[in-house]
């Protein structure tokens, strides 16, 4: 039998079982992955790729839900199996011409690219973005003609696997495909380009009867970047002495300008309540006088909170959805746009986070996560060597260094741009050393340099240690495991004749 202790003690267990269930619910709730719109852009154009899956572990504890991939390599695939990483995977550009041409060669991409991640436990696909930014000026209309029936037919390919109402294929475009007129410049005067205009249209129309988002990528680097009057303040989220009066309306920064300029094009296209993802945000960390580690944080930090307050646009209030651009930096971009392009990261190329990054907006006081287990190359470092006198032929080495590694921290404004003449080479001649593999021959520049053993870096000037090729242990552990087969087949066969 039960006392009234024993009653009032299973009471109180309850109590605090319920109570424990609500407190979770609540606290879950508030950090609840679906309740946050950002995500964040991983590109692997670099001469030495980390571990996918020791990247996709340093996304999870960070917090990040959600990425968007430039391609569907099977590594990194095969990496966020499990994760619950919400996915944007991506046909390169390359492709678009076989894509719009053959509805075949789309269903077979799908079938090897997404429903073969595609099941419970699987990668959480969400997405699939045909092409990246198709109709950027710079590509003088190469791919005009043939983006929508690659959309088309990537669509209906997933439609036919049977994906098609979970997974939506978009089309990433820059955000020079809309402007307003220079006699109008606010957002609500915005409209698509003519000479784009159809197709965007085209475009519009089938995304949106295909429940599908319009993406968009939208850097208010750029606009500080290509114009020297552009005030600086408009760039960021925490106020502007500059504000843009549209109407009703007030613009305090760039993006929120920027965006409800597509609100209008939208609008004026038919689409008012098309839905819209920001496929790529960011600011660059080096490579510019305005391309620093302050500013970077600045900004990033600014978007997210933005996104994460709900609010929207003045034209478009609401919840937003964005990838950061980016996640690692990569040092085998092209550098025609400028010398910033190697240097979106977040992280660095080692995966060691560049500055602290509040993703949840609950203003924690913690830092982002590394990637842990990172293997280096020897801490060895390649430079002008100091008992050379005759540097004749010293400045084409350091062009010739600099041609096939990646110099752009040395530019103007750049973290390395105050090095004397020695600094200079020693830094190009390393950097050269270092994403060659560290070779004995690759620290030679006809005799002006020489292997060091202590760091060469100069207060915010990093000579860097590359990482060791993340592929190599695994390629050895294939090489193991055929060797292990074979012998296993000959040990079999031996019995069998014995």
């Amino acid at each position: 039998m039960f006392t009234n202790a024993h009653r009032q003690l299973i009471t109180l267990i309850l109590l605090l079982y319920f109570s424990i269930i609500i407190i979770s619910t609540v606290t879950c709730s508030d950090s609840n992955p679906n309740n946050i719109a950002v995500g964040v852009n991983w590109g692997t154009m670099t001469s030495h790729q980390l571990p996918p899956e020791k990247v996709v572990e340093m996304m999870t504890e960070n917090g990040f839900k959600k990425v968007k991939l430039f391609e569907a390599e099977k590594r990194i695939m095969e990496a966020l199996i499990g994760s619950q990483i919400e996915v944007m995977v991506a046909i390169p550009n390359f492709m678009l011409y076989d894509m719009s041409r053959d509805p075949v060669y789309a269903d077979y991409w799908v079938d090897a690219n997404v429903t073969t991640y595609s099941y419970p436990g699987g990668v959480n696909i969400k997405y699939v973005a045909v092409g990246n930014e198709p109709f950027l000026k710079a590509y003088n209309a190469t791919y005009l003609q043939i983006t929508l029936p690659a959309l088309k037919n990537v669509q209906n390919a997933l439609n036919r696997a049977g994906l098609g109402s979970e997974i939506k294929a978009t089309v990433p475009l820059n955000a020079d495909i809309y402007e307003s007129p220079e006699s109008n410049p606010v957002p609500s005067a915005g409209d698509f380009r003519l000479e784009i205009k159809d197709a965007t249209i085209e475009i519009v129309r089938f995304l949106y009867l295909n429940d599908a988002p319009f993406t968009v990528n939208i850097y208010p680097f750029l606009s500080l970047y290509g114009n020297p009057y552009f005030p600086m303040d408009f760039a960021f989220f925490d106020g502007s002495n500059h504000p843009v009066r549209d109407g009703n309306r007030v613009y305090t920064n760039v993006f929120d300008a920027n965006y409800d300029t597509l609100v209008a094009s939208l609008t004026k296209a038919g689409y008012p309540d098309m839905k819209i993802v920001v496929g790529e945000i960011g600011w660059p960390t080096d490579g510019d006088v305005n391309a620093n580690v302050k500013n970077a944080k600045r900004f990033n930090q600014g978007v997210i909170k933005h996104v994460l307050g709900s609010k929207g646009t003045p034209a478009r209030p609401g919840r937003l959805e964005i990838y950061l651009f980016s996640l690692l930096d990569e040092n085998k971009k092209s550098i025609a746009p400028g010398s910033f392009e190697t240097h979106w990261g977040i992280f660095e190329y080692d995966g060691k986070p560049k500055y602290e990054l509040d993703l949840t907006g609950l203003k924690r006081d913690k830092g982002l996560a590394p990637v842990v287990g990172v293997q280096y190359m020897k801490r060895r470092w390649c430079v002008l060597n100091p008992r050379v006198k005759d540097l004749d032929g010293l400045a084409k080495e350091i062009d010739y260094a600099c041609s096939l590694s990646d110099c752009t921290s040395l530019g103007y404004g750049s973290s390395c741009n105050r090095l004397s003449l020695v600094g200079n080479a020693s830094y190009a001649f390393n950097m050269y050393y270092q994403l060659q593999g560290q070779s004995d021959w690759d620290c030679e520049f006809n005799g002006l340099a020489a292997v060091t053993w202590e760091d060469p870096s100069v207060g915010e000037c990093r000579f860097p240690v590359m990482i060791a090729y993340g592929t190599s242990v695994v390629v050895h552990r294939k090489i193991l495991k055929v060797l292990l087969g074979v012998l296993e087949g000959c040990i079999v066969f031996l019995l069998l004749v014995s």
